[in-house]
């Protein structure tokens, strides 16, 4: 008489399996969750030029504040990041990266890890928004919004000999839905003021901005949230007929 064998078992693949399949599920969770807060939330961007120094160095590492500003719209003061208006950039012939490389960088950009594209965009500071009516200089050597001479002295990086904030003068009113933005690096910044023959005009549609620069990450020895100094505007009235 014969015996039947049982069959063979294999206790440790059979338990190993429900574990891998957990660990997958939670990294599947993990990367749709931080793509979400990506795109909806929070992202993270480098800066590639030295346009708002002292304020903000080359390739800091920054977060932008992408949720509020959708619902309580842009303050004069915020440190915006926003895409190209048209002609603020120089074409940049960009070398495709090769193919492990790019997918690795694409998959580290969906959980705001990579920020391979900031230098498509810019950032500045907001001095207008729209209606108001800016203007450089005043016989003081000051911007002036709505009348209104702004001391811009918390966050301007200007020579010791310099006294105006802008070499170049310029008398705008800012269209509704649109910003006039400057770098706290006056000499250093292609901004609103040197973009007044694009397209744009140098205004920087609101559609355009990706969100409010709130904190800076790395190095770790400049961590700290970056400000709006808001209060260099408290005086500014709304602009006529608001």
């Amino acid at each position: 008489m014969t015996l039947d064998t049982p069959p063979a078992t294999h206790p440790r693949r059979s338990r190993l399996w429900p574990l891998l399949r957990d660990v997958l599920v939670i990294l599947l969770i993990a990367v749709l969750v931080s793509f979400l807060v990506k795109t909806f939330l929070v992202r993270s961007f480098y800066i590639p030029s030295g346009s708002m120094e002292t304020t903000l160095q080359i390739d800091d590492r920054i977060l932008v504040d992408e949720l509020t500003p959708r619902f309580t719209g842009y303050e004069r003061g915020d440190v915006v990041v926003f895409r190209d208006p048209g002609g603020w950039l120089p074409v940049q012939q960009v070398e495709p990266l090769p193919p492990l490389v790019a997918a690795g960088d694409w998959l580290l950009s969906l959980v705001g890890l990579s920020a391979s594209d900031s230098k498509e965009h810019l950032i500045k500071r907001v001095i207008g928004i729209g209606g108001d009516h800016v203007v450089c200089c005043n016989a003081l050597g000051q911007i002036t919004v709505n009348d209104v001479p702004i001391d811009e002295t918390a966050y301007l990086n200007l020579r010791p000999d310099q006294t105006a904030p802008s070499k170049v003068p310029f008398d705008v009113t800012v269209p509704e839905g649109s910003l006039w933005v400057l770098g706290d690096n006056r000499d250093s910044s292609r901004d609103s003021r040197y973009n007044m023959d694009e397209p744009s005009r140098g205004f920087v549609p609101v559609d355009n901005a990706v969100g409010r620069a709130f904190l800076v990450t790395w190095p770790f020895n400049r961590f700290g949230l970056i400000d709006g100094h808001h209060e260099v505007f408290a005086g500014v009235p709304d602009p006529d007929g608001r």
